[in-house]
């Protein structure tokens, strides 16, 4: 019986998070009422209320959770600073979270998404990648903030771009891609610094 109610449960989150991706695609997490969601999903107010005390904690547990994966993503592949292509498998691992949870992911980094939450996602890939920088950029380099910053926003862009792509390129592909874009991004301005 016990994993039968689990299974229930389950599947109430799952139809509650696509039903809050749906909306935060439209709006932004102040315009969206627990009557409003409940009403988007077709359950009761009363099942929303015995897993979430509102909206925003709502939002803050399935945040939490997102971090936590790619948090377990991070220790599953650690990255070797003296061996580059140890990146790709993290960032391919990356993006099939992501791909997993395509709607809930393209609201939360959308334009009515939480900012705090792509700050979070942005120290993350700055903690995970651009750390490693420093070792391959001239030592005192007073530029490196620009890369640093080209770099970290184009991922983001890069990002918010594929996941709106209706015909979009496989986890793979685009991990490929932007592991291409990181390393061109920084053997080109160590060219230009020569």
């Amino acid at each position: 019986m016990a994993e039968k109610m689990d299974r229930r449960v389950r599947k109430t989150k799952a139809q509650l998070r696509e039903g809050l991706a749906r909306l935060m695609q439209q709006k932004s997490i102040k315009e969206i009422s627990v009557k409003e969601l409940v009403d988007e999903v077709d359950i009761n107010r009363s099942t929303f209320y015995l897993h979430y005390t509102d909206i925003y904690q709502m939002l803050h547990k399935i945040e939490e959770e997102a971090m936590q994966n790619i948090t377990e993503v991070m220790q599953n592949h650690l990255i070797d600073p003296g061996n580059p292509d140890s990146v790709l498998p993290f960032i391919v691992q990356f993006f099939s979270i992501m791909d997993n949870d395509r709607d809930l992911c393209l609201a939360l980094l959308g334009p009515h998404g939480d900012m705090a939450f792509v700050e979070q996602i942005e120290n993350l890939l700055a903690e995970t990648f651009l750390k490693q920088l420093p070792d391959r950029f001239p030592k005192n380099d007073p530029d490196i903030k620009y890369p640093y910053a080209f770099i970290l926003n184009g991922c983001v862009g890069l990002i918010r771009t594929w996941l709106s792509s209706p015909q979009s390129e496989s986890p793979e592909q685009v991990a490929r891609l932007t592991y291409h874009l990181i390393e061109n991004t920084i053997q080109g301005y160590l060219n230009m610094k020569k």
